[in-house]
């Protein structure tokens, strides 16, 4: 929101408050409150008729600075508010001189200046940000009273994050409004609102307020990013890094971690799709074709259409089309099938739960108590009021109804068409309600699943989310179109959620609107199968691969088999992002915050810390990506390439360019028909080139996400030793490139497929725990 007319001016009908400089300081045992009159106070009738603006500094956590701004503090606090996790373990404090009085968290300091405002972050020797004269303010508007805060940006500094959003990953010069919307994958608007940002110098910013925060990103002033919320108290917690990844670790401890989903769930999904006509003899015969094709196949998903037309949700299974429910989701499962159902938090006027909900009070009301209703989705619709906890149970047992008869996963669409004009049953604020009303969704539908299925195995497909969010997984970008520019948006929507703290996110492979051509369909595969979560769903066609010809078929062939050879790879990355809140998809900014050429880069990522995937986004297969510094290495084909530098390139209609870090050591399953499996039994250690003296450890997680075995690799001189520690299965080592070696300790060399890039391979002896190879 801006509020100047240019830099010197302010709007019409703006009237700001600035903090002038610090007339008193008082210290808690855990805070520092600064009292800042708006206009300098030299004598005591100044402070007649003198608005003063109350500034706070708490510490949540280490290396954590909480700043409250407050004007008027009397208004009823109705919440609701963001859940932070407080670590005991901070210890703030605050030391004073003749020309600032500072507050300290762990390595970050909030400094102000005793002379004329300014409030400084100094970490790691040097200042981050600052807010100066004339950055924060209360301001009384046309559209009400606002609170602003403005901080500085460096020369060149980059700013991420601020949830999914599909524009460029770089947020500078753009206005972003943290306000919920069904606007699609092609607008400024987006599903999954975040008022958190990361920045590359060194630190993120965190807007603590469910409201409409909005954003102005060296926008209305160019040299900061400046943050406006409505009302009379913002507050905002400033993290310290000093890296991207450190940021986000920080974070999401604050905000919540991610749960680890099932290993199953890595697998690919396919769906009825949306508007297509389906019953339990089309569902059959689609399963049938891919078994038929030797495509693996892990989640059916029943999209919107297994209800009755005018009834969502009523959570019955249509009759006419599903006759037998029970025996059909019994028949999927028994050819080893996960079952996903599509769900959302509205009540259509036609659902005999509209009626039941209404007299029982569980539907969003008016304050004159009429149940609050429109037409837009579903006629004479109502919502769920989540805020009740008698209505979050009787929702609830819905599903349990539905897991009892063999789902085991919920798409958990919508959310974020929330009306302010409403009363909650809690009392709470109708505007701070409609971001946060998907958190309560969402919530409520994994807390289920988690009750139903144990720990560890609760999963959704959900599309809006906010803050917090990111504990119930996996998230999916929304309705894009069937086009090469909507695959790149959609890209660009998972990097920027990553910088948002995100660990899991996926897409529809293909796109939703219309139906892509072959072309775009199976250039769309690759990406689809290198993200965390696959899913082929579309509107009003089917996405099942035989329907695009021959080579959309061997395209999903063989990067279904190869998602789930790197299962043990992508299953250890998964579980970093559930113990470290650093997602399984990073934007390349977040993996080499050092290297600039990375800070723009938004058509290629690294899934994991060592395989860099850059999707062709065109039908000639044209494409350029940019590789770091070193030696990397063609996972699928072995060549290797050397940067930094750009790389111009043409590929085939099944090719992409996925190159491996230099000096990675990659761990590939043994199995390539499905996600879960013991990754340990039979697992290949890939080595690519190590540095001499470097020492890599691997850790390859059992289907609970703990360690099942450990394997240190370490190079010294022409010598590399592989050791293992847990499992005693079989286990193999390839040493990428190497064409011979001169001999090996405790193992033997084995014939290398021919579907494996160049390598020697060695098979362990049964039973050892090291192998000793020495090279030429």
């Amino acid at each position: 929101m801006k509020f100047t007319d240019g830099y010197w001016q302010l709007r019409s009908g703006v009237e700001p408050l600035y903090p002038v400089h610090v007339r008193d300081v008082e210290v808690g045992a855990d805070r520092l409150t600064v009292y800042a009159p708006s206009k300098r106070v030299a004598a005591r009738g100044d402070t007649l008729n003198t608005p003063l603006l109350t500034v706070q500094c708490t510490a949540p956590a280490p290396d954590v600075v909480a700043v409250r701004i407050a004007r008027h503090t009397g208004g009823v606090d109705r919440g609701p508010h963001f859940r932070i996790e407080a670590d005991p373990a901070a210890a703030p404090k605050v030391t004073r001189d003749d020309e600032h009085v500072t507050f300290t968290s762990g390595e970050l300091s909030a400094r102000f200046s005793l002379g004329d405002w300014r409030v400084d972050f100094i970490a790691g020797g040097r200042v981050l940000t600052g807010s100066p004269r004339k950055a924060m303010a209360a301001l009384q508007t046309p559209d009400g009273h606002f609170l602003r805060e403005q901080l500085e940006l460096g020369v060149g500094e980059s700013v991420y994050g601020l949830g999914e959003r599909f524009g460029p990953l770089v947020k500078n010069g753009q206005v972003v409004d943290v306000w919920n919307a069904d606007g699609g994958t092609s607008s400024e608007q987006a599903y999954k609102n975040v008022p958190f940002y990361v920045t590359s110098g060194g630190y993120g910013v965190f807007v603590n307020d469910t409201g409409p925060v909005s954003f102005e990103v060296g926008s209305e002033t160019v040299s900061r990013v400046q943050f406006s919320v409505p009302g009379q108290i913002l507050e905002y917690l400033v993290v310290y890094g000093p890296t991207p990844r450190d940021v986000l670790r920080k974070y999401t401890a604050l905000t919540g971690r991610p749960a680890l989903p099932p290993a199953w769930s890595f697998g690919l999904w396919l769906s009825t799709s949306f508007t297509t006509d389906y019953d339990e003899a089309t569902v059959t015969s689609i399963v049938d074709g891919m078994a038929e094709r030797g495509l693996p196949l892990s989640v059916f998903h029943f999209d919107t259409f297994w209800m009755r037309e005018f009834h969502w949700c009523d959570f019955e299974w249509d009759p006419a089309t599903f006759p037998d429910p029970a025996g059909m989701l019994a028949r999927l499962k028994a050819r080893g099938l996960r079952i996903c159902v599509w769900i959302n938090p509205y009540i259509a006027q036609r659902s005999k739960l509209f009626a039941e909900g209404a007299a029982a009070g569980y539907l969003v009301r008016h304050a004159n108590g009429d149940v609050w209703q429109w037409d837009r989705w579903q006629a004479g619709m109502g919502l769920v009021d989540f805020t009740d906890p008698d209505a979050r149970a009787w929702f609830q047992g819905k599903l349990r109804a539905l897991l009892d008869l063999g789902v085991d996963a919920f798409k958990s669409d919508f959310g974020e068409r929330i009306p302010t004009d409403v009363v909650w049953a809690n009392g709470a604020d109708p505007l701070r309600m409609h971001n946060y009303y998907t958190h309560l969704y969402n919530e409520a539908v994994f807390e289920v699943l988690r009750e139903h299925r144990g720990e560890g195995e609760a999963v959704l497909f959900a599309r809006s989310a906010t803050a917090g969010g990111q504990q119930f997984p996996v998230h999916w970008g929304g309705d894009c179109e069937s086009t090469f520019p909507s695959m790149a948006e959609s890209l660009r929507g998972g990097l920027s959620l990553a910088m948002s703290g995100f660990g899991f996110w996926s897409h529809d492979i293909g796109g939703f609107e219309g139906t892509p051509d072959p072309a775009v369909f199976t250039r769309w595969i690759p990406f689809g199968l290198l993200s965390s979560h696959s899913r082929l769903h579309g509107n009003e066609s089917y996405r099942v691969p035989w329907l695009f010809g021959d080579d959309a078929v061997a395209v999903l062939h063989e990067f279904t088999r190869l998602k789930a050879r790197l299962m043990p790879y992508l299953y250890a990355a998964a579980v970093t992002a559930h113990r470290e809140g650093v997602p399984v998809m990073r934007p390349m900014a977040l993996e080499f915050p050092d290297d600039p050429a990375c800070a723009h880069l938004d058509r290629q990522y690294m899934l994991g810390e060592h395989i860099l995937v850059a999707p062709v986004f065109s039908a000639d297969g044209d494409t350029t990506f940019y590789l770091p510094a070193g030696r990397w290495t063609d996972l699928r084909g072995g060549d290797v390439l050397t940067g930094p530098g750009w790389i111009r390139r043409r590929y085939g209609i099944g090719d992409l360019p996925v190159f491996v870090r230099p000096g990675s050591v990659i761990a590939l399953g043994a199995r390539d028909d499905r996600p879960d499996y013991d990754y340990a039994d039979g697992v290949t250690l890939r080595v690519y080139e190590p540095a001499d003296g470097a020492t890599v450890t691997v850790e390859i997680p059992d289907l609970q996400g703990r360690p099942a075995a450990t394997f240190t690799v370490r190079r010294t001189g022409t010598v590399v030793e592989v050791r293992r520690g847990g499992s005693a299965a079989p286990w193999r080592v390839q040493l990428a490139g190497v064409a011979t070696v001169a001999a090996v300790a405790a193992g033997r060399l084995a014939p290398a497929s021919s579907a494996e890039p160049a390598g020697v391979l060695i098979e362990a002896d049964p039973g050892t725990e090291q192998v000793i190879v020495h090279l030429p």
